[in-house]
This record gives C-alpha cells, structure tokens and sequence, in this order.
C-alpha cells in the first residue's frame, strides 16, 4: 500500500473562540520537493493560495539550538556547533527520523510535533529569530523496536479545549499534553470502536493509520487517515465513531495532512503524491482540488490553530434565546438546578449519537456529555456539574451527529 504508515472525563475549560478564524497561515512538514520523500522540514503555506510563503527550519540546517528540558534544561551539545554525522536517523536533530504529527499552539506561538521512532514531545519557538528547539521524553511512551510502525506517532492537533492531542498509528496511544514552560503529558488509553462502526476500525493498518488529526469548537477530534478514512473522536470516552470515506481524490493520493481554513473547509495535501491540494467538506466529504496550490513539496503534516465547525460554535454562543420559564413542554428539569444534577429529555429524536453541551452565556463551555439514543420514545440524560461551577444562567444544547442544534434552553444553576 502506498500510504504513510511511517508515518475519564475531560471537562472543556478552555474559551471557546467567540471570534471568527483568522489563521490564514497554516505550518507544513515537507521534503526537499519533487521526489524527495524526507519529511524533515518546516514551511509556511498560504490557505487562501496554497503556495508556500516561507521556509522556518531547512534540513541540514546547522544554525539551530535545542534545549533538552529532561537534563535539567541542558542545551544540546550539537547546538549550533555542527551537524550529527546522519541528520536523517540522529535523534539529536530537531526533525531527525522524520516528523509525521504537528499541531500549533496560537497562545504560546509554539509548533509541537513528535519525531518517528522517537518517543519524545518537541517543539519549535517560533517567536524566536532563529530555530529554538525544546525536547522532552513523553513519560510512559516510547518506541521499543524502531522499525516498529505501530507507534509511531502520526496524528497531532490542539484541541478546544487548549490541550494538545496526539495518536500513535494504530490508535494504542492516546496521549494528551499542556502547551506551557515544560507541557506536562498524560496517557489516556487506548481508543475504543464504536459498536455502530460495523467492523470499520481505528486499529485497522490497512484503513485507518496515518494521516492527521483536527479539532472542533465543540471538544470533538477528528481522525483522517492516509487511506481516506475519518473517524470522531470523543475525547471523554475515548469512543471513534467511523463518519466514512472521503470521495474525489485521484488515485494514490493518499491523506497524511489535513488543517482547517478560515471558511471551516478541511485542506488536504498528500505526502506521497505531488498533486497539489485538496478541500473538503466535513458534512458531505467531497474533496475538489484546489486549483494553483503548491506541486513542488508533498506534505507530512498540517498544523494551524482553525477550529472545525468555529461559526457554528459561534452561532450557538451569540444565538438569541427565549426570557427563562419553566414551561410543561420544558425539556431541562428541574430548573433552577440546586443539587448540581440536572436532567435532559430527549424525546422526538432519531436514533444516532447526539451531545449534550453546558456553556455559559458568553460561550464558554463548561461540560459536555455524549449520548446515544437507540429506540423509539422518551430517553432522559442525567447531567452532573462540577462542584465548583459557579451560579448563573447556562445555556444547554443537544447537537446531533450533523453538528445540528435539535435542543436550545436556559438553566439556572443556584
């Protein structure tokens, strides 16, 4: 197969963006171009165009300086002294063993990523004038075999939440990791099959390793593997819901990197083919080219801080409800919430998976909870708040697997 296979509860504390995407850059893991298949280095590319504007590391590059945070915040000893004997294979280089997962960091103006057969956290300053690596081992992960493309780790993103994600290729570790001074970093298992999948799974290495990893404002992951697979990812139960196959790609084409743009659309660009790329939407997953993009470099890996659905979060955050009253049709009770519990009907819904979401009234998500409705009636999804929510006016909402709003009150939580 000609695919890059070398390549709980969480509540979401974060702020959810109220303002609308602006990151019309996106960062990219590239070979030297055509025909170069060595995927060490780091570029900037244009969305609107999907030319690349600027290269930020080179391989081979010998000006560099990496900070190993492990040794007591030592500096490398080839730090802008000279190159390892073998840039391509040194786990002293920045890139070396080749980079496969990226994901950026907008508040920190830090891009992570994980090299190959290397079972450490890097990322790149990019605020510094010059290249400004910091490494540390991931604790409780590494590569023992490192021919071993299992896990290898593939898949990366910050998500809604501020957090960082990453996978390794056959979805065995699942780890996420804080984005400050030294990221502190915590296993959270192995992803789960959603019984719904019908024998579509994230382990398969046939259909779902490699690729990248997006988010949404609404707390979700997405998968996108090298073979056109896409799975939902619930960060909560670790659950992977297979959405299907992304369609209109040439053959061979595989998709190793996927970002979001500002209109929301998904770009995709192969690490294995020069064809320029691709954009998709995530509802019915048609990929069109996107004419006048870059054919020189193939890419590994995107990294950009654009959330998935962001105008729908927007939407729903700035959306004008009702004067609160508690009504015989109100299906949020009891309101006001005094005891920290509170339960939803869900009456009048398709079977399918749906999410029940807390935010307050400036958007901010305090919890979500998936559920799954699996017959005919009345089904009532018990909520229980953190202890140390504070009292006010929250607005509830029930999103279904088309990111539609099928259920939109008030509660008041004393």
């Amino acid at each position: 197969m000609n695919t890059k296979f070398l390549l709980s509860t969480i509540l979401i504390a974060g702020v959810m963006q109220a303002d609308a995407q602006h990151n019309r850059n996106t960062y990219a893991i590239t070979g030297d171009g055509n025909n170069d298949f060595v995927w060490m280095n780091i570029r900037q590319v244009d969305l609107s165009t999907g030319q690349v504007t600027k290269t930020l590391f080179q391989r081979t590059d010998n000006t560099y300086r990496m900070t190993n945070l492990d040794l007591q915040n030592s500096t490398s000893p080839v730090a802008g002294t000279g190159l390892p004997a073998d840039v391509f294979s040194s786990t002293e280089y920045p890139t070396g063993t080749f980079v496969a997962a990226a994901a950026y960091d907008r508040r920190t103006n830090k891009l992570f990523f994980a090299p190959m057969r290397v079972g450490d956290l890097r990322w790149m300053d990019l605020s510094s004038d010059a290249p400004q690596f910091y490494k540390m081992a991931i604790p409780g992960f590494k590569t023992v075999d490192p021919n071993d493309e299992a896990s290898n780790i593939t898949r990366m993103v910050i998500g809604a939440d501020g957090n960082g994600y990453a996978l390794s290729n056959d979805g065995n570790h699942f780890f996420t990791f804080t984005t400050g001074k030294k990221p502190v970093v915590r296993m959270l298992g192995n992803l789960i099959d959603d019984p719904a999948n019908a024998g579509m799974s994230i382990h398969n290495k046939c259909s779902s390793w490699g690729g990248d990893m997006i988010a949404d404002a609404f707390g979700k992951l997405y998968v996108i593997s090298a073979s056109h697979a896409i799975f939902k990812i619930d960060v909560t139960t670790r659950v992977a819901t297979f959405m299907g196959h992304i369609e209109g790609l040439p053959a061979g084409y595989t998709t190793n990197a996927a970002v979001v743009n500002d209109n929301g659309e998904v770009v995709l660009a192969s690490a294995n083919t020069f064809q320029g790329y691709y954009v998709m939407n995530i509802n019915d997953r048609k990929a069109v080219k996107m004419e006048g993009s870059d054919i020189r470099f193939n890419v590994s890996d995107f990294a950009n801080a654009n959330l998935l659905l962001q105008k729908e979060a927007n939407e729903l955050s700035n959306s004008k409800l009702p004067v609160l009253t508690q009504s015989a049709n109100a299906k949020v009770f009891p309101n006001p919430v005094s005891n920290g519990h509170f339960n939803v009907l869900l009456e009048n819904m398709e079977q399918g998976r749906y999410t029940v979401v807390v935010a307050d009234l400036a958007g901010r998500i305090v919890l979500t909870r998936s559920t799954r409705i699996i017959g005919d009636g009345a089904q009532t999804e018990r909520i229980s708040l953190s202890k140390n929510l504070t009292g006010g006016v929250y607005i509830v909402k029930v999103i279904n697997e088309n990111n539609v709003i099928v259920l939109n009150e008030k509660v008041v939580v004393q």
